[in-house]
């Protein structure tokens, strides 16, 4: 039985945000419980001036998907999808820190993260053919926009495992670090995001998405980028470059 105690938590430091999933007994394995916890996360950090939130697990696995044991009760995740879209299009800038094994929709967790770093321990593999499941759209888009189509149907369609060094080279691992350095990489990754200015950073991120899955909103495009060109952080980010000292951006 899951206690409060290892639901995922959410700790908030200045303008960098960390989730932290806490069941390493199970693999960091999602029940609804999970997913729901996880989504009121996003959420606090939508309607905060958060600008970069980093994504972590405790023990052996960095998250091995949604509980196997529930699919074979017949309950079928319909919060995980709903979960790693939120993921995806969440305003911050979003770093998965992954130090083990990410297995099934472990994978799609991580692929909606912006970056995605990793050790020489990690490995991967997508078992939804095993189990007979059929993976949802934006999972598949995510996959195809990530990893390009080739690595995305070996993956879906052989239920192949892959290592570190293959998932770098496939896409997916943003950087490959020492274990004793991805703390330190993930500060300082997360350090430089929330210096610059938010609303190109943000607007940026959530046009590069679109761009990616082929739905570009050119009018809110055109509108994102007029708010940015009106805004006092591109008046500060021009004198600060004048000055040759580190800007103060606002997000105004």
């Amino acid at each position: 039985m899951q206690t409060d105690g290892s639901l995922p938590s959410l700790d908030l430091a200045g303008h960098v945000a960390t989730i932290t999933l806490r069941r390493p007994e199970v693999a960091n394995r999602l029940g609804p419980d999970d997913l729901a916890e996880l989504q009121r996360h996003v959420e606090a950090v939508n309607a905060s001036d958060v600008r970069v939130l980093r994504l972590r697990s405790t023990g052996k696995y960095f998250c091995s998907g949604f509980d196997i044991g529930r699919l074979a009760a017949g309950q079928r995740g319909a919060g995980f999808e709903t979960l790693v879209n939120a993921l995806e299009d969440c305003r911050a800038v979003t770093i998965a820190e992954i130090h083990g094994g990410v297995y099934g929709g472990g994978t799609d967790l991580a692929l909606a993260c912006d970056f995605r770093l990793g050790t020489a321990a990690v490995d991967m593999f997508m078992p939804a053919a095993r189990l007979g499941l059929h993976f949802y759209q934006r999972g598949m888009e995510r996959y195809i926009s990530r990893l390009g189509l080739n690595h995305a149907k070996r993956l879906f369609l052989t239920a192949e495992r892959i290592d570190a060094d293959e998932m770098l080279r496939c896409g997916f691992l943003t950087e490959l670090l020492p274990a004793e350095r991805l703390r330190e990489r993930a500060q300082q990754l997360g350090d430089t995001v929330a210096g610059l200015a938010p609303l190109a950073v943000q607007g940026m991120k959530r046009h590069l998405n679109e761009i990616s899955h082929g739905r570009l909103d050119a009018a809110a495009l055109a509108a994102d980028i007029g708010a940015a060109s009106g805004s006092q952080d591109i008046r500060e980010g021009a004198l600060a470059w004048q000055e040759k000292r580190q800007p103060r951006f606002t997000g105004t």
